[in-house]
């Protein structure tokens, strides 16, 4: 595992996280991005704000399942995210694997038809929560 997470969290760091959660949620609600998108763009900014903003569209097929369903797209944008601010190959691994293990004990699966059918209405909460999720897992890094 590369994240300590038993390194404190800060006040400021809590509230980075907090705020990637909110932001993604919200951008999620108004339309104007999907899951995958969200994720990366609340991380982007709060990360990576020194990367351009149309790197969000690398995550732009990832939406829906990927279109058909498959892995949640927040959970997809989210391992995207980690990669961008990691930049190391295994670190990246490592941390996209414990993503997936903390979403699939919340949510039981990461597959977006499933969760459409078993959570319903819960994307936007759960866009929310991988974003703060990434934030707390980069926090502690």
């Amino acid at each position: 595992m590369f994240w300590n997470k038993e390194k404190p969290m800060t006040e400021e760091l809590t509230a980075r996280s907090l705020h990637c959660q909110n932001e993604a949620e919200q951008l999620y609600r108004s339309g104007s991005h999907h899951c995958a998108e969200a994720v990366l763009e609340s991380v982007r900014k709060h990360y990576a704000a020194e990367l351009p903003a149309s790197i969000v569209g690398a995550v732009s097929g990832f939406g829906g399942g990927s279109g058909v369903g498959c892995l949640c797209g927040a959970v997809a944008g989210g391992a995207v995210a980690l990669g961008m601010v990691v930049g190391d190959k295994k670190k990246t691994s490592a941390l996209t694997k414990d993503l997936h293990v903390w979403f699939k004990e919340k949510y039981g699966v990461t597959c977006c038809k499933t969760i459409k059918q078993t959570h319903r209405g819960a994307c936007p909460t759960l866009t929310g929560e991988v974003a703060g999720k990434v934030g707390e897992m980069l926090s502690h890094l």
